[in-house]
């Protein structure tokens, strides 16, 4: 199970300092944890947890309520084909079906290569252009299982690699901000008085 490595620990810091709370952080380090394996590892939780002050048992609490954050090793592609209504209408199980065809497992499997992840999941907000799938929370419009096929094709041979990266990765460009350039927030323990911009009203004065 794997802890930041030297890199990453770095960037840790860095995103810690940027908040007057430590535990403030969390999430962003959950987020660089899955981005360095692909998922984020039993181990990876607890240096977090050491890194923020709180307990692995927080950290875990915090990212299980968001669905985008894996427990799991995970496929370097996770295929979330969505199964709601507008999708499931429109033939959602046909690209269900298609993905398990092409790539040898049924939902909630992974590839013996370590390529592919398959979920079906709910409802991913884009009723209107159903039946719908995610690669890496990247859509895929109006599908149809020939189109699933492709994109597995496509994927498999790296021709997507430039627009879609591997799980976990939220963005290419990592977010740098120099000492001299931060928010300047303060612990809300420091804070006597309104903020700054909320003009204060005098007592007494008149209209």
């Amino acid at each position: 199970m794997a802890r930041f490595n030297e890199t990453n620990l770095a960037t840790a810091h860095e995103i810690i300092a940027r908040y007057p709370r430590p535990k403030s952080a969390l999430i962003p380090l959950l987020h660089l944890a899955q981005e360095q394996d692909g998922y984020v590892t039993d181990e990876a939780m607890r240096q977090i947890a050491d890194l923020v002050g709180v307990t692995p048992a927080e950290v875990i609490g915090t990212g299980s309520f968001y669905e985008m954050f894996r427990f799991e090793p995970t496929g370097r592609y996770l295929i979330n084909i969505c199964g709601t209504m507008s999708c499931a209408l429109l033939g959602a199980s046909d690209l269900l079906h298609a993905a398990e065809r092409t790539l040898g497992i049924h939902a909630g499997g992974t590839t013996a290569d370590g390529m592919f992840t398959l979920h079906q999941a709910e409802c991913q907000a884009a009723c209107t252009e159903a039946p719908c799938l995610q690669v890496n929370y990247r859509y895929r419009f109006r599908m149809t299982p020939d189109g699933v096929e492709q994109l597995i094709d496509d994927l498999r041979a790296g021709r997507l690699d430039d627009e879609i990266p591997p799980h976990g990765t939220l963005a290419r460009v990592r977010q740098h901000i120099p000492a001299d350039r931060g928010v300047g927030a303060v612990d809300p323990d420091a804070v006597d008085g309104p903020p700054a911009w909320i003009p204060v009203t005098v007592e007494g004065a008149g209209s």
